[in-house]
């Protein structure tokens, strides 16, 4: 485990103990706080000055109920400022229970409803490849969300074409009714992809199972979490 944190990770608690309301899904949002952290401190090609340059990363955050931790990272990295935490859930608010592209600089995606996050994440990926553009495509799902049909089909398609600018990381946090026979990351390796699985907490083994792309295939990061006690 990472024993030396950034100074801006550990203001992270105190980031989120700003939004209030949504405490359902509090730990639908621990448990993505330090991938979200390692993305945008040490993975992802985007600054608050890029969020429209065509050559930026791009992230889709497809778990999108329980946002908390998405928005204290953005917070954290400049592209959201801290005043407009507590407004989170708010009517006239921008922070809403389920990110808002529209709203906020540097959100990819409006996510919702469960399932759509990957299938939109492969066409960005084939639409940049078929630009020839160098960007890279992360997109994050909870393993419960992955019961739903439209990210096999994803897993199927992604896998079959080789998108190599593609990755995906699943949450798994055991919260799936279903589960996969012989673990999650056993479906996408089924399907050609290059599966890492590593603590969800760790951030340096983190960092290293998400640098570790292929071009001729996509990657998935099968992060295991425990809940934050």
């Amino acid at each position: 485990m990472t024993t030396t944190l950034p100074a801006r990770y550990a203001d992270l608690d105190r980031l989120m103990g700003l939004m209030t309301g949504d405490e359902k899904h509090g730990p639908s949002a621990t448990s993505t706080l330090d991938v979200l952290w390692v993305l945008y401190d040490r993975v992802l090609k985007i600054s608050p000055q890029t969020v429209d340059d065509p050559r930026r990363d791009r992230f889709v955050l497809s778990k999108g109920h329980g946002p908390m931790a998405y928005y204290a990272v953005l917070a954290a990295k400049g592209f959201l400022t801290e005043q407009a935490l507590p407004t989170f859930g708010a009517f006239d608010s921008a922070l809403g229970h389920h990110p808002d592209r529209q709203l906020i600089d540097g959100v990819e995606f409006s996510s919702g409803s469960l399932g759509h996050g990957l299938p939109t994440s492969v066409g960005l990926a084939h639409g940049l490849r078929a630009q020839r553009n160098p960007a890279h495509v992360y997109c994050l799902i909870g393993d419960a969300e992955f019961d739903e049909g439209s990210n096999s089909e994803a897993v199927v398609y992604a896998g079959s074409v080789g998108l190599g600018n593609l990755t995906a990381i699943v949450i798994d946090n055991r919260s799936a009714s279903h589960g996969w026979r012989g673990g999650i990351g056993r479906r996408f390796e089924t399907e050609s992809w290059l599966v890492h699985e590593v603590s969800g907490r760790d951030h340096d083994a983190l960092y290293a199972a998400l640098t570790d792309a292929r071009p001729d295939r996509p990657s998935v990061v099968v992060a295991r979490v425990e809940p934050k006690r």
